[in-house]
């Protein structure tokens, strides 16, 4: 059975440059959403997060697999959008008032009511604590620039400042959430190897 790499078939969405930014159309898709607020270091409800979005995914994966369309695909990486109710108190030193959305795309291929089955199975095998706030719902972003980030999270503000001066360079304005893409497995490579796509819709 030939295995899809969405990554690779959205390779302009997925594959930015480290070096420079890049303006991008990314098109309406769905995810798997579960939204939570404040501090994402250490905190159970962001582990949580974490832990149900990926048991849905892989549940939704073999079931597309095993199921009349008998198609396998790669799990696509996590995601978050950020932000704060006062964009003013938005900052890398003060994480208390973040509000945030950990996701997961899926693809088209997936449903609602497919999403559905999926999450029954793990509320019946796992039943982890965030299984009842997770959603499937589809995110339009439009016109967006990114670049890809190398290194720990804290020291992605270069490559924020870099997309933010690339959107005013072209007469346009941020727009919608900022959103992070993580590319690497953070339990094992080391923080100067992760990788993370800045993205950051504009108007």
């Amino acid at each position: 059975m030939p295995k899809i790499d969405y990554r690779k078939k959205l390779k302009s969405l997925y594959s930015p440059s480290a070096q420079s930014v890049v303006q991008v159309e990314v098109p309406p898709q769905s995810y798997l959403m579960v939204d939570g607020a404040g501090d994402p270091n250490g905190s159970p409800e962001f582990a949580a997060a974490v832990e149900a979005l990926f048991a849905v995914a892989y549940t939704v994966k073999f079931m597309v697999k095993k199921g009349p369309l008998a198609v396998d695909y790669g799990v696509l990486p996590l995601e978050g959008l950020w932000w704060a109710d006062d964009m003013a108190r938005f900052s890398i030193h003060d994480k208390s008032h973040w509000q945030w959305t950990l996701m997961i795309m899926q693809p088209d291929l997936v449903t609602g009511e497919l999403v559905e089955r999926a999450m029954a199975e793990v509320r019946r095998k796992k039943a982890p604590a965030a299984i009842d706030r997770l959603r499937f719902e589809v995110l339009a972003e439009g016109a967006c620039a990114q670049i890809l980030h190398v290194g720990p999270f804290s020291e992605e503000g270069v490559a924020v400042e870099k997309v933010h001066r690339h959107i005013e360079s072209l007469g346009r304005r941020p727009a919608g959430k900022h959103h992070e893409i993580y590319l690497s497995d953070i339990r094992k490579a080391a923080p100067a190897k992760w990788k993370t796509i800045i993205r950051q819709p504009m108007s």
